[in-house]
């Protein structure tokens, strides 16, 4: 015989931040970092996947668009997110910002959108960076249009290297001894005011301090501006010391 019992509706997370962040397929990388960036007594995130190919290039980036909106609508849509990120540098580069915040906003209701190059911009205007050393893993031709973008909001790009990597499996592999050592390289020239590690799938967080250390200049990179960001707009403020100068002096 089954009993039935009575219950109350009581949501237990209405005190904290609520964040969704829309990831790609092939990222590995940006939900770790995330879940270390935000802490879940303060921010609850939730998150979705958009296809994403295998191989990147400006044709894959732009693909993406069309798939951005079911994306977002399979974040849970019970409320009414403080802010939603798209996690990709480049595609937000190839797609543009304000398409990427209609997109988004075409399937789940946020205040606010944000993403690594609309991040950027801000922590560029927050720690007054007017000039970037710029690490890509990717082929040149990815980076150019984002460079772009980059020039048109006031910041310069004169000093850029690449990985010259272009499938994504491979991306997230990179050594942290690899990344240092061509961060430094670039960082060390006098025409750069800091240092931006590009791309989500890159593991960037646990190499900021180091080279920070060793150039003795701000290091940004795609997850810790975006998670940055998408703290700001929901009114949080981030508390960590390991995670670069952004981080640890807002």
């Amino acid at each position: 015989m089954s009993q039935l019992f009575a219950y109350q509706l009581h949501d237990n997370l209405s005190h904290h931040a609520r964040l969704g962040l829309v990831v790609l397929q092939t990222d590995e990388t940006i939900e770790h970092d995330f879940h270390r960036l935000l802490p879940p007594d303060i921010a609850s995130l939730n998150v979705t996947r958009v296809p994403s190919g295998a191989e990147v290039t400006p044709e894959t980036l732009a693909q993406m668009a069309a798939a951005l909106p079911t994306a977002a609508s399979l974040l849970p849509n019970s409320f009414t997110y403080q802010a939603v990120g798209y996690g990709c540098t480049s595609g937000t580069a190839v797609i543009g910002a304000h398409k990427i915040t209609e997109l988004v906003q075409q399937g789940c209701a946020t205040e606010a959108v944000s993403n690594p190059l609309t991040a950027l911009i801000a922590a560029c205007q927050e720690l007054n960076i007017e000039r970037l050393a710029f690490l890509s893993p990717y082929l040149e031709s990815v980076s150019d249009q984002l460079r772009s973008r980059m020039h048109a909001a006031g910041i310069k790009t004169p000093v850029f290297g690449s990985f010259n990597e272009q499938v994504e499996a491979n991306v997230v592999r990179i050594s942290g001894e690899a990344i240092i050592a061509a961060a430094v390289d670039l960082g060390q020239q006098d025409d750069c005011d800091a240092v931006f590690l590009s791309c989500t799938n890159l593991r960037t967080l646990d190499v900021i301090a180091s080279i920070e250390e060793r150039i003795n200049k701000p290091v940004l990179s795609s997850n810790q501006v975006l998670a940055w960001h998408l703290a700001k707009l929901a009114g949080l403020k981030l508390q960590h010391q390991n995670y670069g100068r952004l981080i640890s002096n807002s």
